[in-house]
């Protein structure tokens, strides 16, 4: 029985399960989707499109023939495997095909999950329609879906330039044409504000009008094209610049020039944008900027000749253009004659006899003629010269013509007439000017050989033994030795380069015969001359005559040498000198310097308190003379180094110690070079400036305001928050493990800035004006508070004179128990009137007055009195106190609140 029962549950549960599996196969039956998921798919002209198919079942495995259809019900095949696919161009022509690139416009592409894509390169509006996706499922079933394609023409800028430009008081529209399917609706904006038609602006159809434009209607202006039915919004901004038709503001009526000099005027337009000037010239109709003399700035329009003619003689059109518009307005150029030289001709004399130079000029009226020799300002007289009678200027003159001439005849001319000489031509015009030469022949000279020294060599170097010849014509040269003419093959030896005016004889000394004298022979049309060059050979320097020294420091020595004895042989090259402390007798380990002859002669690096051996010898290019001038110097001990140089160039005043300009009124870098550390090395450089004044010719610091810095590893500092157009004393000292240096001092001055400090009023006024000055300050200001608090408030000094000639004795007796008036004060500055005791002194610390001349700045009277004093007491504590700008009181009594010099 159980059994039975067991066995009629699990048929129940089979059934179940059965009618299970029936129930999901009729919830989820096989189909196709596709995606994206939308009926409709709307997408613009031109744009790529990838719809995917996808199949829905229990077993995909089960799918077949998977494939898209379009609305021809064509299947759409797959992309080539060779990525390969024939295009044509609008005329039916095929294009060149690109293997990897070339791709049909729609094809078939399989997805990864069973998927089929189809591929839309670019779309058109002839693909619009419906494609189906069809499948075979399980060979039984036929499962199909369908989208629809639909395009649009996105919205494309037809006419919408972004920078427009309207011309003033013209009516424009600003252009904005679109295109986009369906048709856009089109809005203005400017500024973020809508444009609507109004007096002003006009909204059409394919733009924006402007009535009667002005320069207040530039700006950036939105067109906004809108598709209603797509939801597509696109802005173009266009930027509006008004132009303005050009205006000419400056044109001469009438203008002259000098024919043959340069000439300009100026033609000067307004406009937006800048108008574009030009000239023509009336007669030919020609744009003179196109003509080889003149020259035009077609911004600024200048006109410039560079060299005026008579043919320049025209009426001219300026003519001013721009976007806008032209314009333009004429002008008449007359030209003046003015005198030019005509023939001036180079000439050749021969020394001894006449020369004559002639000069023929034209011009209105007739020049007259003179001359001058190149480089001299002085010009020869008409006939004989009174310092010179060999020269004589003759002048002639042809007024109907309108031409002259002049001629300077030079008789007895010697060589120093040759040379460039300037024809003058002047007439009421002008002066014209033209150089023309003489050319004196003369004879072979050597006279700028007579000083040279001879030639050396040594150890067979060969030597070239230079001759030139001055003359004119050119001459020949030969050579001599030893009585024999020398020519190339003469001796292997001797070379010959060049036959005149410059010849080279090249001597290979290999012997000591040819060590000797060489004869050079100049000969020309006018004479023959000789000169004699010596090849000697070159010996090394002789001993060095004395080397002292003149600098010595714990380290350094700095001597001063004496070269070899003069004599004729090769110059000095260098010195050196071999140094070895003087308990080592071996010189082999000696160290060695060597200098240039114009160089300082310092030997660096030495031990203090240590005896050293030099000695010295001279070099040239033959080799080093003989150790010579040995001395024996001792090194001071170690002490503070030697004193800083400071690297700056102070400007010298006559009246006044020279003085270091800094280029800024706030900072200045002091720099320096490194001074000797005299045997310990320097560890820090101590920088001190301090503002000051002269007063009455002394220099006085304000010490309160000086400031000290320690530099380390550095050769600069960099001095800031300077005060402007003030005077400063650097101080500069150099320290080591010895002490300090002796300091370097120098003047700086701050240029004027912003914070320019009056140092030039200070400078009037001497240290006792200054204290006049304050104390009656003072005194000025106490004598107006008295006076106040004795109108207002009847008390005071005066209030209580006022009193005392109306009190009785007993009263005046009892006020002098009481103690003196100064020991109460009132409460300024506000004067109540009621009398309160001083207080005893707060002991706040005072700062130190500041000192002027070595003093501090103090009232006599109060010289002897102690800093504080008792309530009551008669005497009360003051003193003045002067920072430099302001004098402040301090005292018992506010006497005044910074009270200014």
């Amino acid at each position: 029985m159980a059994k039975f029962k067991l066995r009629i549950f699990a048929i129940a549960v089979l059934h179940l399960c059965c009618l299970f599996i029936d129930l999901t196969n009729c919830e989820s039956p096989p189909k196709l989707e596709i995606y994206p998921t939308n009926d409709v798919q709307r997408k613009p002209v031109g744009k790529p499109l990838i719809l995917t198919c996808r199949p829905k079942v229990t077993d995909p495995s089960l799918v077949t023939d998977l494939q898209w259809k379009d609305s021809m019900n064509n299947t759409i095949l797959p992309k080539p495997n060779n990525n390969y696919y024939p295009l044509y161009d609008s005329k039916g022509r095929r294009l060149p095909t690109v293997v990897g690139r070339n791709q049909p416009p729609m094809y078939t592409e399989t997805l990864p999950g069973e998927s089929l894509a189809l591929m839309i390169s670019t779309l058109t509006p002839q693909m619009e329609g419906k494609y189906y996706c069809t499948a075979s499922y399980a060979n039984t079933e036929i499962l199909e879906t369908s989208v629809v394609i639909k395009t649009y023409v996105s919205i494309t800028w037809t006419d919408a330039p972004e920078n427009q430009y309207p011309i003033l008081g013209t009516d424009y529209t600003v252009k904005c044409e679109v295109r986009a399917d369906p048709n856009p609706t089109v809005d203005w904006m400017r500024n973020g504000d809508q444009i609507r038609t109004n007096d002003k602006y006009v909204v059409e159809t394919h733009g924006l009008l402007i009535r009667n434009v002005q320069e207040s209607d530039d700006g950036v202006y939105t067109c906004r094209a809108a598709v209603i039915e797509t939801g597509e919004l696109v802005e173009r901004v266009i930027r509006v610049e008004v132009y303005i038709k050009p205006v000419i503001t400056f044109l001469p009526t009438s203008m002259e020039a000098v024919e043959g000099k340069p000439f300009a005027t100026n033609c000067t337009a307004t406009g937006k944008p800048v108008p574009e000037i030009s000239w023509i010239k009336d007669s030919t109709q020609q744009n003179v900027a196109t003509a080889d003399r003149f020259k035009v700035n077609p911004q600024t329009g200048l006109m410039t000749i560079n060299r005026v003619s008579q043919d320049d003689y025209d009426t001219y059109t300026c003519i001013a253009r721009n976007d806008a518009g032209v314009i333009d307005s004429k002008t008449k150029l007359n030209v003046l004659v003015r005198p030019t030289v005509f023939e001036l001709y180079n000439i050749t004399g021969v020394a001894m006899k006449e020369v004559a130079l002639t000069c023929r000029s034209k011009g209105r009226p007739a020049p007259a003629i003179t001359f001058r020799r190149w480089g001299s300002e002085e010009e020869y007289v008409p006939g004989t010269q009174p310092d010179d009678d060999r020269i004589y200027l003759d002048q002639h003159f042809d007024n109907e013509r309108g031409e002259s001439s002049g001629t300077l005849r030079i008789s007895r001319s010697v060589r120093t007439d040759d040379g460039l000489y300037q024809c003058i031509a002047r007439n009421k015009g002008d002066t014209a000017f033209k150089t023309g030469h003489i050319t004196m022949e003369f004879p072979p000279d050597f006279s700028h050989m007579k000083d040279l020294p001879p030639t050396f060599s040594w150890e067979q170097r060969p030597a070239n033994l230079s001759c030139l010849a001055m003359s004119i014509p050119n001459a020949t040269i030969e050579w001599r030795w030893n009585g024999k003419q020398l020519k190339n093959g003469f001796d292997q030896y001797l070379k010959i380069e060049g036959t005149g005016p410059r010849s080279d004889l090249i001597v290979t000394p290999v012997a000591r015969q040819y060590y000797s004298v060489y004869k050079c022979i100049a000969t020309n049309v006018h004479g023959s001359i000789e000169h004699d060059m010596q090849l000697k050979e070159a010996t090394v320097p002789g001993n060095v005559q004395a080397a002292m020294p003149r600098g010595l420091t714990a380290t350094t020595i700095t001597f001063e040498i004496t070269g070899p004895a003069t004599e004729l042989g090769l110059p000095v090259t260098a010195y050196s000198v071999q140094y070895k402390e003087e308990i080592n007798p071996d010189w082999s380990t000696a160290q060695n310097r060597s200098w240039s002859p114009d160089s300082p002669y310092i030997v660096e690096g030495l031990k203090p308190q240590t005896a050293y051996t030099f000695r010295f010898a001279a070099r040239n290019q033959r080799g080093i003379g003989p150790w010579s001038a040995t001395r024996t110097q001792s090194t001071p001990k170690r002490s503070a180094p030697e004193e800083p140089r400071p690297l700056h160039s102070p400007v010298q005043n006559d009246k006044e110690e020279p003085v270091v300009v800094s280029p800024y009124s706030d900072h200045f870098e002091l720099r320096w070079s490194v001074p000797a550390d005299n045997g310990e090395p320097i560890d820090f450089y101590q920088v001190k400036y301090c503002p000051g004044v002269k007063v009455s010719g002394t220099w006085e610091e304000l010490a309160k305001e000086c400031r000290s810095t320690d530099v380390i590893e550095s050769t600069s500092f960099e001095m800031s928050s300077l005060s402007g157009n003030t005077y400063y004393r650097i101080e500069l000292r150099a320290h080591n493990a010895i002490g300090f240096s002796s300091p370097a001092s120098i003047i700086m001055k701050t240029t004027r800035g912003v914070d320019v400090v009056q140092v030039a009023d200070r400078q009037v006024l001497s240290s006792a004006s200054i204290v006049g000055i304050a104390v009656g300050g003072v005194l000025i200001l106490l004598i107006i508070v008295d006076f106040l608090c004795c109108v207002t408030v009847r008390m005071g000094v005066m209030a209580a004179m006022c009193r005392k000639t109306k009190r009785s004795p007993s009263e005046i007796d009892e006020e002098t128990k009481l103690g003196s008036l100064y020991g109460w004060r009132f409460p300024l500055p506000y004067c109540s009137g009621q009398l309160v005791k001083e207080p005893p002194p707060s002991p706040l610390p005072l700062p130190p007055p500041v000192k002027l001349g070595g003093s501090p700045l103090a009232s006599p009277l109060d010289e002897k009195q102690p800093l504080h004093s008792p309530p009551g007491s008669i005497k009360k504590d003051s003193s003045l106190e002067f920072d430099g700008k302001f004098v402040h009181s301090r005292s018992g009594e506010i006497i005044g609140k910074n009270s200014a010099v």
